[in-house]
């Protein structure tokens, strides 16, 4: 297992994340797993024999079922291991029960700690963009949490480039604890983070963290051309990610099964090794409905694609240059940053 450095801090975390989201399966989360105690403790054994370090799980995930889950499956061994966990969606019906307001996240600060049973959280990430809520106030309370020795740091989640340039901003001017983090969708169905996200971060030293790796299921393999899968999140009900050309969804699919069997291992193994190699990722929040389906993607920390392999699933996903930048492409291709590169690289080629 490979460890890296978490952003602009010291912390390192393992290249792959195990992803608690299918830990309880009550709700709406019933479409993604129903993982009980003695699964969850499975699962945990699982990573941790692999070499993984970092569990992600949320405070809205089954209505707190699975911070309480993953809190007994990991006790007695706190230390061995970094927890995350989320807050922003709604917890509650009052008019404070979402959010994030000082008052809402030092509430579910406190009660993420009591579920999870640990007297602190070591990456404690804003779900969700609140563009009613002053970015200082929600700033200053995370800052208070770390203050406080209950956060160790913080990160975000799902925000725009802009938002997240903002917060960056404003934690510079006020000395707030700074975002060391955002946990975003990217995968080779989904490459818009290429647009401002990557860059961000790798001019801002942001580390990235990715959900949903396998866009929901859709880059395991299981899904194939003019074939309906029998099982999976699709099959159940769960529409993320919004699927917009479906001929190109399976032209990638089609490449990812090329160059899975060319090297005997599964799809979804090379899915996650691409991501692994773009430039700015930390780590890739992988979950499972069984124990088999996690054994497979922890394998895939130790899969390197070959050039040839990689320009093959470049070219079949890469995205189309948007403004600004077909301009930038055609006017000031002579004066590109490494930021620049994860997009436009492919086209200076």
């Amino acid at each position: 297992m490979e460890y890296r450095r978490l952003g602009r801090s010291g912390l390192f975390v393992s290249s792959l994340t195990l992803g608690t989201m299918t830990f309880g399966g009550s709700g709406p989360f019933s479409k993604v797993g129903s993982t009980d105690v003695a699964g969850a403790t499975r699962q945990v054994d699982m990573c941790l024999d692999a070499g993984v370090n970092l569990f992600d799980t949320a405070d809205i995930y089954s209505s707190g079922e699975s911070e309480e889950i993953l809190g007994q499956a990991i006790s007695g061994r706190r230390d061995q291991l970094l927890l995350a966990t989320k807050a922003r969606f709604r917890t509650d019906e009052g008019p404070n029960g979402a959010g994030l307001s000082r008052h809402h996240i030092i509430r579910a600060c406190e009660e993420s700690l009591r579920r999870l049973g640990t007297d602190h959280i070591d990456l404690y990430q804003a779900h969700e963009w609140d563009g009613v809520t002053p970015l200082e106030e929600t700033l200053e309370a995370f800052d208070t949490l770390v203050r406080s020795g209950k956060v160790r740091y913080v990160g975000c989640s799902n925000y725009a480039g802009w938002q997240l340039m903002k917060a960056l901003g404003v934690s510079e001017r006020h000395g707030y604890q700074r975002y060391v983090s955002q946990q975003i969708h990217y995968t080779l169905e989904a490459r818009e983070a290429e647009y401002e996200l990557l860059p961000l971060s790798l001019d801002q030293d942001c580390g990235i963290l990715i959900w949903s790796p396998l866009a929901g299921g859709l880059l395991s393999g299981k899904y194939r051309r003019d074939q309906d899968a029998a099982e999976g999140r699709r099959f159940e009900g769960w529409d993320e990610p919004p699927i917009r050309d479906e001929a190109r969804l399976y032209d990638i699919i089609d490449a990812l099964v090329e160059v899975s069997e060319g090297r005997g291992v599964s799809a979804a193994q090379v899915a996650l090794a691409w991501l692994l190699g773009r430039p700015g990722v930390s780590s890739l929040v992988v979950g499972a409905r069984t124990d088999e389906q996690l054994a497979d993607n922890l394998k895939a920390a130790d899969l390197k694609l070959s050039d040839e392999e990689r320009k093959r699933l470049d070219d079949v996903s890469a995205p189309p240059l948007i403004y600004p930048f077909w301009h930038q492409l055609k006017t000031a291709s002579d004066r590109l940053g490494p930021a620049d590169m994860p997009l436009m690289g492919p086209y200076l080629d």
